[in-house]
């Protein structure tokens, strides 16, 4: 059989296949290229790719992925005879860069009876969309923020590394690549540790667990790991993530101490002071001050309601208390009226908040003792009371003074009296004594317009409209006046 009829059976042979085959002559010819190699190129002539390896080069860039050899392209390494097995090259077209190929690469050496080359075999398999997938992959595993290391099972070695795992522990990229997973130790001081170790030589999930990683610093930093196995390439490979753990047991600490000094201050705090669970009521603590106010003493109060352990005297204050408590969470300065547990009443100022505990709602409530100064507040108008049924003892200041004590709501919106000319002073006067404006007119020498005049002025003054609410309003005032005051 003839050498060119060799060839000729051998393109039939290798027409049809999926993979690429260039053949090569050992002239550097580039002597056949069946269709699967022409679309790979992203050509459709061999005229395109080139009839020698030369113009070859001229219209394609290689640049190695893996097993690099340099200054010599793959298709000039099997001119010269070499044998390889998959060379992973980025293929890219000189007339149209933005077309490009991944190509992983193998090559066959024929010889003849003579040992010497006759035919030499570029076989070319399209890898493009293995690679994209790769980037994709490499591209997100490094954005995550989530801590992660990929660990090769074929010899437990470290291959890739996230930022978040080196921002989380301070390691170098360099200081983790390339180490065993005993040298840069992901499963230090886990908690299943044995059953790790076993599914990590088997490929199999590590479930989560917490570890305690030593850093390169000599501290250590506490981690919930696990691991799953995946495919990199063709490479079994071992994805460890993490969840640091520092930040919630930093978390913890803090609301630890938080509830420690709480717990004090609710001890140690001189004004009674009850906490109750938000949803029936029942009070969970007291603190030493309100056994001291109220007699009661926590096997009485705590497990109950304040209404089961009779505090509460008048349903309504009560009720108006669950409301406000409901519709807006908190009360702030409230009268109310609660029993001491002799059976004696104490008018107290309650205010209550919503809190949360222990993942728990709560209500905090503080109750402060008035009893003795309400007592005080009623014996002061009592005397008041008693004062102004006789006020001609007393100068006008003192007398408005003690109105707006006895009628705190009857004070002028901007807490001042009006400023009244010493007229309409004469003319309040008369009027609260019950003249007429004639006899006004006549007691002052004035005409009865000039009177009326006046007593519009002293009406838009006070406000009002009528001369029975001056009236009212004189008498609440201090007027009529005394002979010594008119002067």
């Amino acid at each position: 059989m003839t050498v060119g009829v060799d060839r000729h059976e051998l393109r039939q042979i290798i027409a049809g296949l999926s993979e690429g085959v260039i053949l090569v002559e050992p002239d550097q010819t580039i002597a056949y290229a069946n269709e699967a190699a022409l679309a790979m190129h992203g050509v459709q002539s061999l005229d395109e790719l080139g009839q020698t390896v030369d113009a070859y080069r001229d219209r394609f860039s290689l640049r190695y992925r893996n097993n690099n050899t340099p200054n010599h392209y793959p298709i000039e390494r099997v001119v010269a005879g070499e044998t390889f097995h998959d060379v992973v090259v980025e293929v890219k077209r000189a007339d149209k860069p933005e077309l490009d190929f991944v190509h992983c690469l193998r090559s066959l050496v024929a010889t003849d009876r003579e040992g010497k080359p006759s035919c030499l075999a570029f076989i070319l398999k399209d890898v493009s969309d293995q690679f994209e997938a790769e980037e994709r992959f490499e591209a997100t595993f490094n954005a995550n923020p989530a801590p992660a290391i990929i660990t090769r099972l074929s010899d437990l070695r470290h291959v890739k590394v996230n930022t978040g795992f080196l921002e989380m522990t301070g390691f170098t990229r360099d200081a983790v690549i390339g180490r065993s997973v005993y040298e840069v130790d992901v499963l230090a001081n886990a908690r299943n540790r044995e059953l790790a170790i076993s599914r990590l030589h088997e490929g199999g999930t590590i479930p989560q667990m917490e570890a305690c990683l030593d850093l390169p610093d000599g501290g250590s930093r506490f981690v919930i790991v696990a691991g799953q196995q995946i495919e990199l390439g063709d490479e079994r490979c071992m994805l460890f993530t993490f969840a640091d753990l520092e930040l919630r047991r930093k978390a913890e600490t803090a609301l630890r101490q938080s509830e420690a000094r709480f717990a004090t201050a609710f001890r140690m705090t001189p004004v009674p002071t009850v906490l109750a669970r938000s949803q029936d009521g029942y009070v969970t603590g007291i603190n030493d001050a309100f056994g001291r106010v109220f007699g009661f003493g926590e096997d009485r109060i705590v497990g109950r309601s304040l209404d089961e352990a009779g505090l509460w005297i008048k349903d309504a204050q009560r009720l108006r208390f669950d409301a406000a408590m409901a519709e807006s969470g908190f009360v702030f300065g409230v009268e109310v009226c609660l029993r001491h547990e002799s059976g004696t009443n104490l008018d107290c100022l309650v205010s209550a908040e919503r809190v949360t505990i222990d993942d728990g709602d709560f209500i905090l409530m503080v109750l402060q003792d008035i009893t003795d100064r309400k007592h005080t507040e009623r014996e002061l108008f009592d005397a008041i009371e008693a004062v102004m049924a006789d006020t001609s003892w007393f100068s006008r200041g003192l007398i408005d003074k003690l109105a707006n004590l006895r009628h705190p709501g009857r004070e002028n919106a901007d807490g001042s009296m009006p400023s009244l000319t010493v007229r309409e002073r004469q003319i309040l006067n008369l009027i609260c004594s019950g003249l007429s404006d004639d006899l006004i007119a006549r007691k002052l020498s004035l005409s009865r317009n000039t009177v009326r005049n006046h007593g519009a002025a002293l009406y838009r003054k006070l406000g009002i409209h009528k001369r029975s609410e001056a009236i009212i309003w004189g008498r609440d005032n201090g007027f009529p006046l005394t002979n010594n005051e008119q002067t």
